[in-house]
């Protein structure tokens, strides 16, 4: 079984993202890290409004480096390192936000939102609704979401769900490098509080980025899926890190004759059904991949969708899920690799779909 590191490096995996293949003259090689810092870079010098604040992002360039040489070249007032304190620093950001600027607000981790939950979703979320809509809040949060390497139960957790379930946000998943830059850009000049969970794993890899993506005003729509490999067998959805996974798995059920269509979902909410639904026409069956815990997860939410529209009767097999293991994220490497799904589980899991009759 390939690791995520071996997968990640492998030539297959900056290419399955791809329905074409991109020629080297067309497309720029970024990781995902320096994606992230020249899309920052570049809506720093865009709107003077926008700035960013959080633990070690000024001075230090940032926990994971996603910031540096910024506030080198912006200053003090763009970039703020804060105190350890989320509730802090994100309301700060959420009054700033109210009061015109456009903060980008990073969490050394989404397990640390948490501490500034009740600002996130109380404030943020429900700002606009019980102002009648007088008092925006054009804020971002970033930050890595769910399980990195041997970072145990406290600091494993998947968010995508926990945010996807508030009226008053936006919430994307990127994948890969044009999901982070466009993601991340729309974000910054949307009028609303957008959550966008990153992956720490996929920082480091590489990408290839058209001159299209790498436009200073390119931006991902938010509520916008993308089909990144067309099928009509079974359709897989997914989102953020478990998208390699799941691509890989449509490249091990293509060679058994079994052709997935995988949408990357990016956006979580809104959620582009559209795309859902009209695949789910073609390929009549559906199994939803996420790396977070099964109850009440973004797999749900689709799958319940499906249920209560027209589209359930287009489904020749129960639509279900492809999770991680009901259970909080152990601390040893190699157990923690079982407990989210891998290409070989996404595949077999998918093959018992395509061979079932209801």
């Amino acid at each position: 079984m390939l690791s995520f590191e071996k997968l990640c490096k492998s030539r297959f995996f900056l290419q399955c993202f791809y329905t074409q293949k991109i020629s080297c003259k067309s497309a720029t090689t970024m990781t995902i890290r320096d994606a992230l810092n020249a899309a920052l870079d570049e809506e720093l010098a865009r709107d003077e409004r926008v700035f960013i604040l959080g633990e070690e992002v000024a001075q230090f360039d940032g926990p994971y480096k996603v910031t540096k040489g910024l506030w080198k070249k912006y200053g003090d007032k763009r970039l703020i390192d804060t105190p350890i304190t989320e509730a802090g620093f994100c309301g700060i950001a959420i009054g700033a936000a109210m009061a015109g600027l456009r903060p980008i607000c990073e969490f050394m981790t989404y397990n640390f939102s948490m501490q500034a939950i009740d600002r996130v979703v109380n404030a943020a979320a429900k700002n606009l609704y019980m102002s009648a809509g007088k008092f925006p809040v054009p804020i971002v949060f970033r930050g890595p979401n769910g399980n990195a390497k041997g970072l145990a139960a406290q600091h494993s957790q998947c968010f995508a769900a926990w945010y996807l379930h508030v009226p008053g946000l936006k919430v994307m998943s990127p994948s890969t490098g044009e999901d982070y830059r466009g993601s991340l850009k729309a974000a910054v000049r949307d009028p609303d509080p957008v959550v966008i969970l990153e992956s720490e794993l996929l920082y480091n890899y590489e990408y290839p980025l058209t001159d299209e993506a790498l436009d200073k005003d390119f931006t991902i729509p938010i509520g916008k899926a993308k089909i990144e490999k067309p099928g009509k067998h079974i359709t897989l959805t997914t989102h953020g890190q478990a998208t390699p996974y799941t691509m890989k798995a449509a490249e091990l059920l293509a060679s058994d004759g079994i052709e997935a269509e995988v949408i990357n979902l990016r956006s979580l909410r809104p959620m582009d059904w559209d795309t859902i639904f009209k695949s789910i026409g073609k390929t009549h069956r559906l199994m939803t991949v996420e790396l977070g815990w099964p109850r009440c997860g973004v797999g749900s939410e689709i799958v319940a969708t499906v249920m209560e529209n027209p589209v359930f009767f287009q489904l020749d097999a129960p639509a279900v899920r492809c999770t991680g293991v009901d259970i909080p994220m152990p601390y040893s490497e190699k157990i923690e690799d079982e407990c989210t799904p891998k290409p070989h589980h996404i595949a077999d899991y998918a093959k018992k779909v395509v061979g079932s009759k209801i």
